[in-house]
C-alpha cells in the first residue's frame, strides 16, 4: 500500500500507527500526522501527533546505502543508556528494525519542546543575559555526558577508544582525497601538523561528536538544556574532541555572511577562553592541548564542507546556499592552521 498523499515523504503514517498499536497499545489514540522538522544534515526527523500526544521518528535519509553510516540501532542505543542521566535526551519508545514499515529501520522518541538556537541573529533576540546562561549550560551539560560512566550505563562496549585519535585524522584524511577536485593552499600541512602532534588523550567517555548549540534543544523560564539531538556520531573516545568542536562553533569566522554559521557574534556570547575554562573547572580534565582539538574541528569542518563543494560542481546538490561553500574551504583551513602554531609556540 503506497504512503496516503498527504504523508511526507519517508514516513508512512498508517503503517507507523499499526506498528505503534501493536508494539505499544495505548500510546495513540487518533488518526497520526507529521510533519519533516528542517535542519537535520543526515538522518530525517519527523513531529508526528494524534491531536493530544506528541513524538519523534528519526529514520535514515531517503535511498540510503550503507546502513553503518545511519544506523538506528546505535543511536537508539546510545539514548536509552543515557536516559535517567544528568544528560538530558528525549525519552526512547520505540525501535523498529522492520523495513517493511517505513522502508528503512526507525525509531520513536518523546517530543521534547525546545529551541535549537542556530544562528547569533536567534540568539541576539533573546538577549545578551539569556545567551550566556544558555552558551554556559551548554558547557556544563558537556561535562555531564563526559562524566557518564561507560560500563555502568552498558555501554562499555560502544567504540574503540584505542588510538582513536589517529584513526579520526586517517579517516578525515581519506574523506578529503575522496571529495576533492581541486588545489587546497594549506590541506596538507595541515593535516601533517596534526599528524605530527597528536596528544595523548584522556580517559575515553561517551562522545557526542557534534556537539554544538543548534544540536539541543533550550526552553523554560531558566532557559535550561531540555534535550540534546543528533547521536548519530557517538561513540567511546577522546572528550576532547566535543570541546574542540564546540570552541570551534563558538569562534569568529571573520565573515560577514557566511553559509556556516557559528554563534559567536551574538551579544553575551562567552569567549571560547571562557567555554574551555569552565569546562576544565567542571571536568578537571586538563585542556592543555586544546588548541589541537580546535585545529582538528576546523581540519573536519574543511573537509566536510569541501566535499559539499565537489558535489556541487557535479550538479549532486539542491539549494541555496551550496555555491558559496567552495570559498568557505580556504577559512576553515587557514583558522586551523593559526590554530595549530599557538600551540606549538605556547
Amino acid at each position: 500500500m503506497p504512503p496516503a498523499p498527504d504523508d511526507p515523504r519517508g514516513l508512512d503514517l498508517e503503517r507507523l500507527r499499526d506498528r505503534l498499536d501493536t508494539d505499544l497499545p495505548g500510546l495513540v489514540s487518533g488518526p497520526l500526522s507529521g510533519r519533516l522538522i528542517e535542519g537535520g544534515r543526515s538522518n530525517l526527523t519527523y513531529a508526528v501527533t494524534d491531536g493530544a500526544g506528541h513524538w519523534v521518528v528519526r529514520r535514515p535519509p531517503l535511498g540510503h546505502v550503507l546502513a553503518t553510516a545511519h544506523d538506528m540501532r546505535r543511536e537508539h542505543r546510545v539514548i536509552a543508556a543515557l536516559h535517567g542521566t544528568a544528560v538530558p535526551v528525549p525519552e526512547p519508545l520505540l525501535l523498529c528494525e522492520d523495513d517493511a514499515v517505513l522502508g528503512a529501520p526507525f525509531y520513536v522518541m518523546e517530543y521534547v519542546d525546545g529551541v535549537p538556537y542556530r544562528t547569533a541573529d536567534q540568539l541576539a533576540g533573546i538577549g545578551p543575559e539569556r545567551t550566556r546562561r544558555a552558551v554556559l549550560a551548554l558547557v556544563d551539560t558537556l561535562v555531564d555526558l563526559h562524566a557518564v560512566d561507560p560500563e555502568a550505563v552498558g555501554l562499555g562496549d560502544f567504540g574503540r577508544p584505542d588510538g582513536f585519535l589517529e584513526r579520526q585524522l586517517r579517516r578525515w584524511g581519506k574523506q578529503l582525497a575522496a571529495s576533492r577536485g581541486r588545489e587546497l593552499a594549506g590541506i596538507e600541512e595541515l593535516h601533517d601538523a596534526l599528524g605530527r602532534n597528536l596528544p595523548r588523550s584522556p580517559a575515553p567517555t561517551v562522545v557526542h561528536g557534534d556537539f554544538r548549540l543548534d544540536n539541543v534543544l533550550i526552553g523554560g523560564p531558566d532557559d535550561t538544556i531540555r534535550a540534546v539531538l543528533d547521536w548519530e556520531m557517538s561513540t567511546l573516545g577522546d572528550p576532547l574532541t566535543d570541546l574542540g568542536l564546540l570552541v570551534m562553533y563558538s569562534s569568529d569566522l571573520g565573515l560577514a555572511d557566511s553559509p556556516v554559521s557559528t554563534t559567536s557574534r551574538a551579544p553575551g556570547h562567552p569567549a571560547p577562553s571562557e567555554l574551555i575554562e569552565r569546562y576544565a573547572a567542571r571536568s578537571g580534565r586538563d585542556t592543555g592541548a586544546i588548541a589541537w582539538y580546535t585545529a582538528f574541528a576546523w581540519f573536519k569542518l574543511a573537509v566536510i564542507l569541501e566535499g559539499i563543494h565537489y558535489r556541487y560542481t557535479l550538479g549532486q546538490t539542491v539549494g541555496a546556499g551550496f555555491d558559496r561553500i567552495g570559498e568557505l574551504v580556504p577559512v576553515f583551513i587557514e583558522h586551523g592552521l593559526t590554530t595549530l602554531k599557538e600551540l606549538q609556540e605556547g
